[in-house]
C-alpha cells in the first residue's frame, strides 16, 4: 500500500500523521512489483539480485504521456514551456540524531542541463557548500579532494587511479542529477536530455483528498520511483522510491533498545549467543545465522518519500513553496522556499566544472 501525509508537529524530532492511500485498477503483477531503486546485484554472502522488471506496455506509456500533458497544463502550461532559468532561496530544517539542523539555502537552474545547490549551516562555523550538474560534468564547492587521502600511511591501501577516480566522479554525477530529478518532478513533470526519464501509467490511489494517479518513472542505471499526481488538481504530490536499509542493528535478547534509532535503520530481533563453553562449530554455526539475518534486512527495502505542498502562482508558473522528505514513517528534513525568481541572469561561476 502507498500512503502520503503531512507533517502536524515539530519537538525536536518531526511527528507526521500518514493517511493512507488505497492503490486501484492496476493489476495483480503490477501491485506486486517493487518500487524505487533495487539494491545492488547480489555478491557472495549478500542479497541476491534484482530481476529486471518488464518493459511497459505502450498503452501505459500514452496514457501517463497524457496525465503529464494535464500536470504541465496545471504547473503553468504556456509559462512553463518558456522557462529558461529559476532560481529560488529558503530553508530546510534536517534531521540529525534528537536535533534540527537549520540549513539557509539557495539553488539554480538553467535549463536543460544545468543546477547547483549551495548550502550554509548558520549553527556551525563550517563554510558553504555547493553540489550540481553541468552537463555530465560535477559542480561541487569545495572541489573533491584528488589523490591520496590526508594521513595516508605508507604501505597502506595504494591511491585511487585516473579510471577509479573517473569512475567515482560519474558516480557522483549521476547521484545528483538523481536527487534533481526527485524534487525537480513537482515543477516540471517532464525530464530533460540531461537524465532521460520513461513515465508509464502504473495505478490510481485513493484518499480522503481525492484520486492520484500513480506513474511508474524508469531511468538509466536502474534508477526507479513512483510520481503521485492528483487526478483533479493535476498537480504533483509526491514522489516515492525504496532503497536498502541506512544500517542494520543487530539487538539480542536481554539488550535494552537503542536510544535513537537513524532514520532507515532497521533493528533486527538476533537469537542469544552461545554460552561460552560452546563449540567452535556452534560458534561458526551462530555467526552464520546472524550473517543470513543481516542479508535478510539488507535485501528488504525501505520507502523513501518526497512530498511537494502549497503551490502559489510565480509568474504564471505554479511552484511548489513546501517540501518533505521521510524515509518509511520518519520526517528527515523539511524545506520552505522564501522566494523564487523567474528567467533571472544566473552568474555563470555558479555552474563552474571540478576539474
Amino acid at each position: 500500500m502507498s500512503r502520503w501525509g503531512r507533517v502536524i508537529g515539530c519537538a525536536g524530532v518531526c511527528a507526521c500523521a500518514v493517511v493512507g492511500i488505497s492503490v486501484l485498477l492496476a493489476s495483480p503483477a503490477q501491485q506486486r512489483a517493487q518500487v524505487g531503486t533495487p539494491p545492488p546485484p547480489g555478491r557472495a554472502g549478500g542479497p541476491p539480485a534484482v530481476p529486471p522488471a518488464p518493459a511497459p506496455s505502450p498503452a501505459a506509456i500514452e496514457r501517463a504521456s497524457a496525465i503529464l500533458v494535464e500536470a504541465r497544463k496545471a504547473l503553468g502550461g504556456t509559462a512553463l514551456e518558456g522557462l529558461k532559468t529559476l532560481t529560488a532561496s529558503g530553508r530546510t530544517r534536517r534531521v540529525r540524531g534528537n536535533n534540527l539542523v537549520p540549513i539557509e539555502f539557495e539553488l539554480g537552474i538553467e535549463l536543460p542541463d544545468k543546477y547547483y545547490r549551495k548550502d550554509e549551516f548558520p549553527a556551525e562555523e563550517t563554510d558553504p557548500t555547493s553540489l550540481g550538474f553541468n552537463g555530465d560534468s560535477l559542480v561541487q564547492t569545495p572541489a573533491p579532494i584528488a589523490g591520496p587521502p590526508p594521513g595516508a600511511r605508507p604501505g597502506g591501501p595504494p591511491p585511487p587511479t585516473p579510471a577509479q577516480i573517473e569512475a567515482q566522479r560519474k558516480t557522483r554525477v549521476t547521484g545528483v542529477k538523481q536527487d534533481f530529478v526527485r524534487f525537480a518532478l513537482g515543477m516540471f513533470a517532464t525530464s530533460f536530455d540531461t537524465y532521460p526519464l520513461t513515465f508509464a501509467f502504473a495505478a490510481q490511489a485513493e484518499a480522503p483528498q481525492g484520486k492520484a494517479d500513480v506513474l511508474d518513472v524508469t531511468g538509466a542505471g536502474g534508477f526507479k520511483l513512483r510520481l503521485f499526481i492528483h487526478s483533479e488538481s493535476h498537480l504533483p504530490i509526491m514522489v516515492s522510491w525504496q532503497l536498502p536499509p541506512t544500517n542494520v542493528i543487530m539487538r539480542v535478547p536481554g539488550q535494552p533498545p537503542p536510544a535513537s534509532i537513524a532514520p532507515g535503520a532497521v533493528v533486527v530481533d538476533a537469537p542469544a549467543p552461545p554460552a561460552a563453553t560452546a563449540t567452535q562449530d556452534e560458534k561458526d554455526a551462530y555467526a552464520k545465522s546472524l550473517q543470513g539475518l543481516q542479508a535478510k534486512a539488507r535485501a528488504t527495502p525501505v520507502e523513501h518519500r518526497l512530498y511537494y505542498a502549497d503551490y502559489r502562482d510565480v509568474n504564471g508558473l505554479k511552484l511548489p513553496f513546501r517540501l518533505r522528505r521521510a524515509i518509511g514513517a520518519d520526517t528527515t528534513e523539511e524545506t520552505t522556499f522564501d522566494r523564487y525568481q523567474v528567467n533571472g541572469k544566473i552568474d555563470p561561476r555558479r555552474f563552474q566544472i571540478v576539474k
